[in-house]
């Protein structure tokens, strides 16, 4: 199946993205072989497209989906528009016999349909009518400029027909090939509508652009003039996108920004943060995998900076507890020089009473940029200490409290040994100090 793309508007001399083999029709027009694109066909979209084309309603992808067929990725989600209005879809699909679920976006214009076991959220164009700077009232429309123009990125902005026809207003696709990330039209309006458009932006940079520090000018005095906006916000909004913005590129530039243009004070980070100290552990742990709180928690000096990152955005108990024990261990619990480096770290995993003591050792060794002894803990396998209080009922140890201090001295025998005495040898101590 071919698709062809239809750049709107198209600059003459514009490099295609290699994995998209685009081939050249006529001035301003390409079209595109692409298999993420074709994939995308299943009996569930041809079914939902024949029933729209029936009704004489537009329907196209929207969004993020066409950002990552226009770079050659394979969409995780994709979300589709259309000029049809929430009730016109509703009627059509009922009258088909088609199941609607999660009705909770219908106010937003947003139906959900259930299609050869597959999900299909189509929203109807809108214009904000008003915004708050966090939530928008909209107003329906079948002008897919309009759409366009409400939406905060230009390589967010773009539609593609299920004819692989490129809508694309604002130069969206060319900002994607020069992996320049803009705002729709003024930084400053589209900022206003919902501030967090301002994490939305750092979040698409690390994810596209290629180089730290290419921002417009005008962008970043945009986000400072708006940064207040963002205490409005609630935290676990701020979150998603800050854990998002974490897991990206560029992650030292990126909140060192947050600092230079005054937004960490409003999303739950320190004021006098350590950045020299996030940038050493972004830096050392980036091909670790680290959680992101693993990556944050290098901005704190205190266990009260982690509590007041919770307060601000309401994180899970899990990360709280990492960023917690991260403060506290990060420099009494080292490793050991000699042979065994990483035996104060099994140590405290054997003497720790907590099941996921293993996976804070390891972001832990992630943090230190410890990467050797990191593979070296992945593969260890926590030993079971081998001798029980039955053991020693058998060798007439009958009092609970004589069994209490024979296993703890047990136990310390045992992990004089690396852990690896066994039972008999355990004993054999045992009778000896009996004896």
């Amino acid at each position: 199946m071919w698709a062809e793309v239809l750049l709107l508007p198209c600059r003459a001399g514009l490099r295609p993205f290699l994995p998209l083999r685009l081939r050249h029709r006529a001035a301003g027009a390409m079209r595109l072989q692409s298999p993420q694109f074709q994939e995308l066909f299943t009996p569930g979209l041809r079914s939902v497209a024949e029933m729209f084309e029936k009704k004489n309603y537009e329907l196209r992808i929207a969004g993020g989906a066409v950002r990552d067929l226009l770079s050659g990725l394979t969409p995780q989600d994709i979300d589709f528009a259309t000029t049809a209005t929430p009730a016109e879809m509703k009627e059509m699909f009922t009258s088909a016999g088609v199941r609607l679920i999660n009705n909770k976006g219908e106010k937003h214009g947003t139906i959900t349909a259930r299609v050869h076991e597959q999900n299909f959220e189509i929203t109807t164009l809108r214009i904000d009518v008003v915004t708050d700077g966090r939530h928008a009232e909209v107003e329906f429309t079948t002008d897919w400029q309009k759409d366009a123009e409400r939406r905060d990125l230009t390589v967010n902005s773009m539609f593609l027909g299920l004819d692989g026809l490129l809508y694309d207003f604002f130069n969206g696709y060319e900002d994607l090939q020069r992996k320049k990330i803009r705002f729709v039209g003024k930084a400053s309006e589209r900022i206003q509508e919902d501030y967090l458009r301002i994490l939305r932006y750092f979040r698409f940079y690390g994810r596209l652009a290629e180089n730290p520090g290419d921002h417009e000018p005008s962008t970043l005095q945009a986000i400072q003039e708006n940064a207040k906006g963002l205490a409005g916000i609630s935290g676990e909004r701020i979150w998603v996108e800050l854990k998002k913005i974490l897991l990206g590129n560029h992650v030292s530039h990126l909140v060192g920004l947050m600092y230079q243009l005054d937004i960490a004070q409003y999303i739950g980070l320190p004021l006098d943060g350590n950045l020299e100290e996030f940038e050493r552990v972004t830096k050392n742990a980036q091909k670790l995998s680290p959680k992101p709180m693993t990556l944050l928690t290098s901005l704190f000096k205190t266990k009260d900076d982690v509590t007041s990152l919770d307060l601000r955005l309401k994180i899970s108990k899990e990360e709280k507890n990492l960023g917690l024990f991260l403060v506290k261990h990060r420099q009494e619990l080292t490793k050991a020089p000699g042979p065994e480096p990483l035996r104060p770290y099994q140590d405290f995993i054997m003497d720790s009473r907590e099941a996921n003591t293993t996976s804070k050792i390891c972001e832990l060794l992630k943090y230190q940029g410890e990467e050797h002894l990191l593979k070296e803990m992945q593969q260890w396998t926590v030993p079971t200490f081998p001798v029980s209080g039955h053991d020693l009922r058998k060798l007439g140890v009958s009092s609970g409290k004589d069994i209490g201090a024979a296993l703890q001295q047990l136990r310390e025998e045992w992990k004089k040994s690396g852990y690896h005495m066994d039972k008999e040898e355990l004993l054999s101590c045992l009778r000896k100090v009996e004896n």
